[in-house]
């Protein structure tokens, strides 16, 4: 699979380690060089602001959508090579699955988990058939990771679930994995 654009869910504030915002510059800076289109949240604060600047300053494309009720609260990016404006969470979500043509999770919060198992549970369901990748920096998703396991151990998510989330702490190894996925053909209830 050609990964000619990403959706990245990060934060909007930069964490406590300085090592996420640089991963965020490092990631924006390989998709640039790599001729990925990033697909992001629009804003000019924290790790996204981060990955978007450096997207841009490489000589990248970047795309943010943002809703209207954000655009003062995450300071939406005004040098962006395109910025959609949509009115819900729900239309940015939909806009920045339609532009991309695979998912990363850098670290984040609430909001980036939500958006990133969102994408997840759309795989699972079969609604795309495009990878889901997490970036995991300084093991920030090792206990994400127990969790899942630890879901599928109780029974409420198929094990070969597992084989749709594409998890790496190198940004080329991950980026390499994510051009060669395969999507599985399990289907929920089997």
């Amino acid at each position: 699979m050609k990964l000619n654009s990403l959706a990245v869910f990060c934060g909007s504030s930069t964490g406590k380690n300085s090592m996420y915002v640089d991963y965020a510059k490092k990631f924006g800076e390989k998709l640039a060089s790599s001729n990925r289109t990033l697909v992001y949240g629009g804003a000019q604060v924290g790790c996204m602001g981060a990955l978007a600047d450096s997207a841009l300053h490489h000589g990248g494309e970047v795309i943010g959508v943002i809703p209207k009720k954000l655009i003062d609260v995450e300071i939406a990016h005004n040098h962006l090579t395109q910025l959609y404006v949509v009115e819900t969470m729900h239309e940015r979500k939909a806009k920045m699955a339609e532009l991309a043509n695979g998912f990363i999770a850098l670290p984040g919060s609430a909001g980036t988990l939500e958006e990133w198992f969102e994408v997840f549970t759309w795989a699972q369901l079969g609604y795309h058939q495009k990878p889901c990748g997490l970036l995991n920096i300084n093991g920030f998703f090792d206990p994400l990771i127990s969790m899942l396991n630890h879901i599928i151990d109780e029974g409420f998510m198929n094990p070969k679930y597992n084989d749709l989330i594409i998890i790496d702490s190198d940004i080329n190894d991950l980026l390499e994995k994510m051009e060669h996925y395969s999507p599985t053909t399990t289907t929920k209830w089997e």
